[in-house]
C-alpha cells in the first residue's frame, strides 16, 4: 500500500492536464474523450448493469490464475461483494465507454472479463465493435455471459479460457483495442504483450490497468514504454494508455483524469 500511496504523489508532480500538453493527437484525445463532461444516455444503462450486480448474492468460486487479490482472502466470493471492491469503478467504465466511442474500434479484445462491468461499457460505446473477452474463471465467466446477454449487448463474444491457452490459437488476427485487466504481474504482463504485439496495427490503442498495483507491474509498464513499436504513451495512474502510432512523434505523457 505504501508503493501505491508513494506512487501517487510522484504521479501528482509530474502530471498535467489538455493544456500542458503540445502534441494534437493527444490534446484531441484529452478534450474530446477524457474531458467529454456530455451525460451519455448509454451511462444508465451501464449503471443499471452495475447495479444487476450489486443485487446479487450468488456465492461463486473463484479460479484465479493471476496476482490474486487484495480485498478477499477465500475463493468462496458473493457477486455483490466482487462487485463492490474488485470490478473497475464507474468513472472508469464511462471513460471506457467514451474512449470506444471516440476510436470507433472494429475489433476489441479484453484480457480479463470478471462480472462483464467494462466490456458492458465498451459494447456500449459502439455496438457495431466485434468484442472478444477472455475470463480464466468458469463460474465468473457464466455471470459475466448471463448479464451481458440480459443488457441485451450481443456483439460480444466470452470465452472461457487461460489467457496463454487464447493467444496460442491466434493466426492472422488483428485487434483495434485491446483491455489488459487480467494477471497483475511483471512476467504475465510482457508476455501478454509480447504474444499481442503481431495483432496491431498502426492505429490500435492498448490499455493497462492497475500499473501502480505493485514495483513489479509498475516496471513491467517502463518496459512497455521503452519498447521500439510504442510511439506514444499516457500514464493516467490507473490506466497506462499505449499508441502505435508511426507518424507519431515519441513521446510519454502524464495526464490527470
Amino acid at each position: 500500500m505504501w508503493f501505491i500511496i508513494k506512487s501517487y504523489l510522484h504521479f501528482l508532480s509530474r502530471s498535467t492536464n489538455q493544456y500542458g500538453v503540445h502534441s494534437p493527437f493527444v490534446y484531441n484525445l484529452l478534450t474530446k474523450c477524457f474531458y467529454d463532461r456530455k451525460k451519455y444516455q448509454e451511462y444508465k444503462v451501464l449503471k443499471n448493469y452495475r447495479q444487476r450486480l450489486l443485487q446479487n448474492h450468488t456465492r461463486i468460486t473463484i479460479s484465479d490464475f493471476g496476482a490474486g487479490s487484495r480485498i478477499f482472502n477465500s475463493p468462496h466470493r458473493s457477486v455483490n461483494q466482487i462487485a463492490k471492491n474488485a470490478g473497475i469503478t464507474s468513472k472508469r467504465a464511462e471513460l471506457l465507454l467514451r474512449l470506444v466511442k471516440y476510436y470507433k474500434p472494429a475489433e476489441i479484445l479484453e484480457i480479463g472479463t470478471s462480472l462483464g462491468i467494462a466490456t458492458a461499457a465498451m459494447a456500449l460505446g459502439s455496438e457495431k465493435a466485434n468484442i472478444i473477452t477472455i475470463e480464466g474463471c468458469p463460474e465468473t465467466a457464466a455471470i459475466a455471459k448471463e448479464e451481458l446477454k440480459r443488457a441485451g449487448l450481443l456483439n460480444v463474444k466470452v470465452i472461457c479460457s487461460r489467457f496463454e491457452d487464447y493467444f496460442a490459437t491466434l493466426q492472422s488476427e488483428k485487434f483495434n483495442l485491446v483491455y489488459f485487466d487480467g494477471n497483475h504481474t511483471y512476467d504475465a504482463t510482457l508476455q501478454y504483450f509480447n504474444a499481442l504485439l503481431p495483432t496491431i496495427t498502426n492505429e490500435t490503442c492498448w490499455i493497462f490497468d492497475d500499473i501502480y498495483w505493485s514495483k513489479d507491474m509498475t516496471e513491467a509498464w517502463e518496459e512497455i514504454k521503452k519498447h521500439p513499436s510504442v510511439t506514444v504513451t499516457i500514464d493516467t495512474f490507473k490506466w497506462g494508455i499505449v499508441f502505435f502510432r508511426r507518424e507519431q512523434v515519441r513521446e510519454d505523457f502524464t495526464i490527470r483524469i
